[in-house]
């Protein structure tokens, strides 16, 4: 499983994102999307963790923290739903 964080500032790093998780365990992978047309990040990002407990742990601390002048939102990543086959508006 992995950790959603969510209200990201735009200018954030996976370096950045990493640092700031690695006070509650071991990271095996952090992942920034960005928007395929623009190359820009979308403001979220996702950070996998060794164990449950490691996640568990960082949601309770750094869900509502403010870091880099934003709320960060931290929570369990929901599994990603199958594309329906119609378009995003």
């Amino acid at each position: 499983m992995s950790v959603f964080v969510g209200n990201l500032p735009y200018e954030v790093s996976q370096d950045d994102l990493r640092e700031v998780f690695k006070d509650y365990g071991k990271v095996k992978r952090v992942h920034i999307p960005t928007d395929k047309e623009t190359g820009e990040m979308r403001g979220f990002g996702f950070v996998e963790m060794d164990s449950d407990a490691e996640e568990e742990n960082a949601i309770n601390e750094l869900d509502g923290a403010e870091w880099m002048g934003r709320e960060l939102r931290v929570n369990k990543a929901k599994p990603r739903k199958e594309n329906s086959g119609r378009p995003r508006r």
